[in-house]
């Protein structure tokens, strides 16, 4: 669904809403978030920013929820809103990163940001970009090897890449930049993908992605197996029911397929 201008322009300039600690802030944000609630959980989080614009916990989380308020709105749609608050989102993780070098979770929610800012981008830049979503990424796994949403972005990045066609990467590699590109594969993009399942089983969005890329491999059996366990979970992310209603419709699709 489209953000209302005037719901985005309430979270960008909410402030405190009574005298608590930034401790006591980030804990009610982190219950909104955990509700499925970005909107108020942005709110909680740039409160305890208003009182410490570096606390590296309120920052990552900030930019997490930003991203999850901005990513209802589809990619194809165009949404200034949405744009911006994926920028938002960006300049958070960037202050969590130089806030705490060594926080993997401020990594991944850069390599994040990133990746939904790299959407509103002319292809040059998005191929610059990409350079800095897998460095971002493998940083945060480097520093936790469990971080599974940074398995994620990693797996999407190959996938993407492997998505462009034999032309578009050969224009990127030698024209813009590119040359990083000669790193993605199916087999990586798998691999990562299946990782994060695997750290995080109960998440929606590791299945959901993860049978997209059986999907574009031709591994039909190994996709509907993905999609055939998403009904059961249980809704964590904002965008749960609609990847479940996708996954129902995407397994039909491909009842028949060998």
């Amino acid at each position: 669904m489209r953000l209302p201008i005037a719901a985005l322009l309430a979270v960008l300039t909410a402030g405190p809403a009574a005298a608590q600690d930034v401790p006591a802030f980030v804990a009610r944000g982190v219950t909104a978030h955990d509700a499925r609630n970005p909107v108020l959980a942005l709110r909680e989080f740039q409160a305890a920013l208003a009182l410490d614009s570096m606390s590296y916990s309120a920052n990552w989380r900030a930019s997490i929820s930003a991203v999850d308020i901005g990513k209802q709105t589809p990619d194809s749609v165009p949404d200034p809103a949405r744009d911006s608050l994926y920028q938002l989102a960006e300049r958070y993780a960037t202050r969590a990163v130089a806030a705490n070098p060594d926080g993997s979770d401020g990594y991944f929610a850069l390599a994040n940001a990133i990746g939904r800012t790299s959407l509103t981008l002319g292809k040059k830049e998005r191929v610059r970009r990409a350079t800095e979503i897998r460095a971002d990424a493998l940083r945060s796994i480097e520093l936790n090897p469990s971080q599974d949403g940074a398995f994620h972005v990693m797996g999407r990045w190959n996938a993407e890449i492997m998505r462009l066609s034999g032309l578009e990467r050969f224009f990127a590699k030698s024209f813009l930049g590119g040359a990083v590109f000669n790193e993605a594969s199916w087999d990586k993009a798998v691999a990562y993908m299946k990782r994060a399942v695997e750290l995080r089983p109960e998440f929606i969005y590791h299945h959901f992605d993860l049978a997209l890329i059986y999907i574009d491999t031709k591994e039909w059996a190994l996709a509907r197996q993905q999609l055939a366990l998403i009904p059961a979970l249980p809704l964590i992310d904002v965008m749960d029911p609609v990847w479940k209603r996708e996954a129902a419709g995407l397994l039909q699709s491909i009842a028949n397929k060998n």
